[in-house]
């Protein structure tokens, strides 16, 4: 079993998962609907870069020892590998209608926030990962239900904040504006509760039937 692979496979349904609820959520919110087609490609897009970054963050932390100067040399390197990303994600919006100058000062410290906390619980699971063991069993050795749910909830509270600092700087239709701000809290707002519902599930999917 390559539990690199298998760990940014959780990772990868559960940020799309957190995507998915979120459109389903913004499709609900009536003062909203007016701006989904300019959200709607932004949250799509945003999460399948994520989760190349993401990746990046597993596979590392699935080769590089844990310590001091390396660890913040780790994160540095990561950082500019999603910038990286970033950039190639920007290169493709030209083929939508959306323009975005993503806004690097205010995101940087979310994203290391969220590889060193990735880097660290990915080396937890695996170096307490007994071969034989399912992924199921893994993360409950390593984990109690409430430090789980913790895990997923601050991982996609700091994603929410990345992503409203995203979204402040897509360039919106005239009309929409003088709104754009009160347009972006809304976003952040049902992304915090997404996340925390969401949080909740994984753990009770994990631990269903633990003792």
């Amino acid at each position: 079993m390559d539990r690199v692979h298998v760990l940014a496979k959780l990772n990868r349904a559960l940020l799309e998962s957190f995507s998915r609820r979120t459109t389903d959520a913004l499709r609900a919110a009536l003062p909203l609907r007016l701006a989904l087609p300019h959200l709607e490609p932004l949250l799509a897009r945003n999460v399948a870069k994520e989760v190349r970054k993401d990746a990046l963050v597993i596979a590392r932390a699935g080769r590089a020892p844990a310590g001091g100067a390396s660890d913040r040399e780790t994160v540095r390197e990561l950082l500019e590998g999603a910038r990286q990303i970033d950039r190639e994600f920007l290169a493709g919006l030209g083929k939508v209608p959306l323009r975005i100058v993503v806004p690097y000062d205010e995101i940087a410290p979310l994203r290391a926030r969220r590889i060193e906390r990735l880097l660290a619980a990915t080396r937890r699971i695996l170096q307490n990962w007994a071969p034989g063991r399912s992924l199921r069993a893994a993360l409950q050795a390593c984990f109690t239900r409430a430090e789980f749910e913790r895990l997923i909830h601050d991982d996609l509270r700091l994603y929410a904040s990345e992503t409203l600092a995203l979204s402040r700087a897509v360039q919106l239709p005239a009309v929409l504006r003088p709104a754009r701000e009160s347009i972006a809290q809304r976003l952040y707002e049902i992304m915090q509760r997404v996340a925390a519902r969401l949080a909740a599930d994984a753990a009770a999917s994990v631990y269903r039937g633990a003792r």
